[in-house]
């Protein structure tokens, strides 16, 4: 999908980002027992590996000697060591384990320099990281204290799961309010498979807030209540045929979208995340799970292969809107379609700012056409 993003060349307006929480870094499965590479996350550079024994590192990709990329060093399976002057260090810790200049002469203790370092999980094919807020120190020391990984939902021990990911030329607060977006469907998904401009009707969705207690906390965020979906998508049709279908959606704090469809004991679950690369760009991917129409040849590669169509069909809508916001126009939202994109405005300042009631008293109905 990189063809799609090389009018971002000229980056539109940045966003204020949120630290101290997780993020998708990479999928998972390009880390190697041995071996490093490189990713951008909330405009931090980031070496990330995984050691001999399997476990996961995150470091940031500056030497704290001279700030040389430690990336381009050395990695032996156990320690990064810098090319500059072979300082090494313990990936997991950050932790400096030698300083080959130093002499008996010398009284500093290389143990007590650390390199960045952040605490780096595997959950659902991706290598999540944690990025502290600026300046409150590495929070690799103290995994105890920090919020419970983000999850897809799943209701079986035998399920099915599938990756998407695109990047998108435009900060996170444009993906994000992209994302929850109920009104675009009929005009950037048009296809036969899902809307029409000839399927547009009225909705009425009810929404309650979530609190911090939720979700592991400080991630307050906002829950479209179990509904049925709308009957003008066929994916909802087909699995409508095991039975009466319920959707339910989350959007919670920092970026994270949950949509959780059952059926009996049939179920389909996403979790899709829009995570700032830079103050200006961002990336979505969604990680799928699904226990439902195991009957339906070839499913996960149809399932992958329509997702695509769709996740690419935002993206270039993205690609097109950066476009405009280049000139810097006024930007409007307007009641009731765009409300929840006021919610996530509201609630990200308070997290922001550390004060702030929820924008949502309680329960709220919502009426669009979509």
């Amino acid at each position: 999908m990189s063809e799609l993003v090389e009018i971002a060349a000229v980056p539109g307006p940045p966003a204020e980002l949120v630290f101290g929480d997780w993020y998708p870094a990479i999928r998972a499965g390009e880390l190697r027992r041995g071996r490093t590479t490189t990713a951008l996350l909330l405009g931090h550079p980031l070496l990330l590996g995984r050691k001999s024994d399997g476990s996961l590192f995150a470091m940031r990709d500056l030497c704290p000697h001279r700030g040389i990329p430690l990336s381009a060093g050395w990695f032996d399976g156990e320690r990064v060591t810098c090319k500059y002057h072979g300082w090494s260090f313990e990936p997991c810790t950050g932790q400096c384990t030698e300083i080959p200049s130093l002499t008996d002469a010398d009284t500093l203790d290389a143990t007590k320099i650390f390199a960045a370092a952040y605490p780096c999980q595997q959950r659902d094919g991706h290598a999540w990281v944690y990025l502290p807020e600026p300046g409150a120190g590495m929070g690799a020391r103290s995994g105890g204290e920090l919020p419970p990984l983000p999850e897809v939902p799943k209701f079986s021990a035998r399920y099915r799961s599938a990756h998407l990911s695109a990047d998108l030329p435009c900060n996170v607060d444009h993906g994000i309010i992209g994302l929850m977006d109920p009104a675009h469907g009929p005009f950037v998904h048009q296809s036969w498979w899902w809307r029409s401009r000839g399927s547009i009707h009225a909705k009425e969705k009810h929404f309650e807030p979530i609190r911090d207690d939720e979700h592991g906390g400080r991630n307050a965020g906002f829950r479209m209540a179990a509904h049925t979906p709308s009957s003008n998508s066929l994916p909802y049709k087909l699995l409508g045929a095991h039975g009466p279908v319920t959707t339910t959606i989350d959007f919670v704090l920092p970026n994270r979208r949950y949509e959780t469809i059952r059926c009996g004991d049939k179920w389909f679950a996403t979790l899709t995340t829009v995570t700032p690369v830079t103050p200006s760009t961002c990336r979505i991917d969604v990680c799928a799970a699904w226990n439902v129409l195991a009957w339906v040849p070839f499913f996960t590669p149809l399932l992958k292969y329509f997702g695509a169509i769709f996740v690419r069909q935002d993206q270039q809508t993205m690609v097109e809107q950066a476009e405009g916001l280049r000139y810097g126009p006024a930007l409007m939202l307007i009641d009731d379609a765009d409300k929840p994109a006021k919610w996530y405005f509201a609630l990200k300042q308070a997290r922001l700012r550390g004060t702030g009631e929820h924008p949502m008293p309680g329960p709220v109905t919502l009426h669009w056409r979509s």
